[in-house]
């Protein structure tokens, strides 16, 4: 089994750091630079930045809070929101991005995550997904969860791997916030799907979620949170000593950060 990743996402409002429930109710938490400072010294494999109101505001990304974000990680960073064109993928790259994460801008321009793929490769290409269950299937909505796209989630995200993404954040909206475990139904779904890395987000409420998460779907690659990190209901070295007494790989923790 290759080693799990823990990924803790920062979803920046007007320069903030904020969190929800079910994408909604947003309050507000901390720093991006603060945090991303602290998650990079304490053991976290990765970070996800997402400027959640640059699709739904029509605008690009806040590229100075993601400057400064990205100075101060030493861990592979990926970016996303208002994410539309191959300019874009050029513009959050220049701002110190390792990955670039696209969702409401391939919904409109399907094209887009080709293009990107053949000129930063498919490494690059992160499809984040945001699905919500409606009418018994899974379902994609844009713009920050509040659009209804009408596409069935699965055979999008397949459409969009064999386009060029190279990893899929899956976003299952019905989870979000609510922490009482991650959508392991949906998240298996997208696995039996394709065959590239997997990130589970949404729904993390304690270890033991991320527990269930890695035996129940193993073929998930990574899991990913945001309250439970940024509140210290979950400790990230804590977590991945638990993984390892359970038999799941992963990389060892730093040693844990002073409080925030």
């Amino acid at each position: 089994m290759l080693t799990k990743r823990i990924i803790p996402c920062l979803d920046v409002r007007d320069g903030r750091v904020v969190k929800g429930t079910n994408f909604k109710g947003l309050r507000d938490v901390n720093s991006p630079v603060e945090l991303a400072r602290y998650y990079s010294s304490c053991g976290a494999d990765e970070l996800v930045f997402y400027d959640i109101t640059a699709s739904a505001e029509g605008r690009k990304l806040f590229t100075d809070v993601l400057r400064e974000t990205a100075s101060n990680v030493f861990i592979p960073l990926t970016v996303g929101g208002g994410i539309n064109t191959v300019d874009d993928f050029a513009r959050v790259l220049g701002c110190g991005a390792d990955k670039v994460s696209v969702n409401s801008g391939a919904i409109r321009n399907p094209s887009l995550i080709g293009e990107a793929a053949r000129l930063y490769g498919d490494q690059c290409v992160v499809l984040s997904a945001d699905v919500k269950r409606v009418d018994g299937g899974f379902r994609v909505f844009a713009r920050g969860g509040r659009d209804d796209t009408g596409l069935e989630a699965v055979e999008w995200i397949r459409r969009c791997v064999d386009s060029g993404a190279g990893e899929v954040v899956l976003n299952s909206i019905d989870t979000d916030g609510v922490k009482n475990g991650f959508d392991l139904e949906m998240l298996d779904a997208v696995c039996s799907a394709v065959n590239v890395p997997v990130i589970a987000s949404g729904g993390a409420g304690n270890i033991g979620h991320f527990i269930e998460l890695f035996r129940e779907v193993p073929r998930v690659d990574a899991g990913l949170a945001a309250s439970v990190f940024h509140f210290g209901e979950v400790g990230i070295p804590e977590l991945k000593a638990e993984m390892l007494r359970n038999g799941i790989p992963a990389r060892p923790a730093g040693p844990a950060a002073a409080n925030l």
